[in-house]
């Protein structure tokens, strides 16, 4: 715990969503997240004589009781840049979510809001396409993208999803998509899907006069099948891919690299985020997995509506658009932003209305 503490344009900041145990003190629970997160442990250790602890352990320098709320605090904790690997997602994670969530001293905990200094997203490819570029490339402007998922989702053979496709395509779609769990299944084989996909959406396109598109999931098992799938979408002519969020945050990340190499267009369907997203006390709120994903470098995410099957609140929904759109958001606490955030030119990562309009 540092009350004093100077913060530097270089720290990474947290803001955690605090519900300490009954008697804890929430400064006391603050600087034990500080400490886990960074170098501490369960026990003192000769070893911290070792190296510069004052400068590599995390700071608590703030806490708030939650408005409204008893019992619940926002902690705001920095950490040195040096305690992150450049340009990994998976490590950031390591520290900032790793250990905490299972602390004892905490009943709750919930990431809500970071802030990346430019000097660490300088080490992050981000988007390679972005909404501008993918405007250019599609030739569309001035209104939204306008999409469907193929439903059923399951259970239909490679010929009729591929009908699908056309039929929604013919009637003035701009994309149709694979929802999250269609990879490759007995009734339809990834191959079959691409090749009768792409043959609805060639056949689409050319009497529209329109390019159009249809997103490929290629999310496999491992990340040589992943490859090999991405690598056929592109041979068969997609212009896009798409992965889902379970497959984590290494193949997300060695996804978009692969995605910017050949040009293709990255979408991101963030299955699994509600398991740890829908609780407001414990957890962690989407507009991170946004900041981490523009870092990450996909081109789209689903980011949810205010309307639809999905939960949504109006407010936050727009700091989750603000997230991926802006170029510097400043601090919005009725969006959720409790930091202002420079982008450092990392190009907008397009947010989809998931969940129906």
């Amino acid at each position: 715990w540092d009350a004093d503490y100077v913060i530097k344009e270089t720290d990474i900041l947290a803001l955690f969503r605090i519900t300490p145990q009954p008697g804890v003190d929430p400064i006391e629970a603050s600087a034990a997240i500080a400490g886990e997160s960074s170098t501490a442990t369960w026990t003192v250790v000769w070893t911290d004589l070792l190296t510069a602890c004052d400068l590599y352990r995390a700071k608590a320098y703030r806490v708030d009781p939650v408005p409204n709320v008893a019992d619940q605090y926002f902690a705001y904790i920095a950490y040195d840049i040096d305690l992150f690997e450049e340009g990994s997602i998976a490590n950031l994670t390591a520290s900032i979510i790793g250990n905490v969530f299972g602390f004892k001293a905490v009943k709750a905990l919930r990431l809500e809001d970071m802030r990346m200094p430019v000097a660490y997203l300088k080490t992050f490819q981000g988007p390679a396409t972005g909404l501008i570029v993918e405007r250019e490339r599609m030739d569309k402007f001035g209104r939204p993208f306008l999409g469907a998922t193929v439903k059923p989702k399951l259970g239909l053979s490679g010929k009729n999803y591929g009908r699908v496709v056309y039929e929604g395509l013919k009637g003035g779609l701009d994309f149709l998509k694979d929802d999250e769990n269609i990879n490759s299944q007995p009734f339809m084989r990834w191959r079959e899907r691409f090749l009768y996909s792409m043959e609805g959406v060639n056949k689409a396109s050319a009497s529209a006069g329109e390019i159009k598109g249809h997103y490929l999931n290629v999310t496999a098992a491992t990340m040589e099948d992943m490859y090999e799938r991405a690598e056929f979408s592109k041979d068969v002519g997609s212009i896009i891919c798409m992965i889902d969020l379970v497959i984590g945050y290494t193949a997300i990340q060695s996804m978009a690299i692969w995605a910017r190499k050949h040009d293709m267009i990255l979408h991101l369907h963030r299955a699994g985020n509600s398991t740890y997203s829908r609780q407001k006390n414990h957890g962690m709120n989407f507009r991170v997995i946004c900041k981490w994903m523009r870092m990450a470098g996909v081109d789209h995410i689903h980011a949810g509506t205010v309307v639809g099957k999905l939960e949504g609140d109006p407010l936050m929904i727009k700091g989750f658009y603000n997230t991926l759109l802006e170029s510097e958001t400043d601090i919005n606490l009725p969006q959720g932003l409790f930091f202002a955030q420079n982008w450092a030119s990392l190009r907008k990562v397009v947010p989809v209305a998931s969940g129906g309009i």
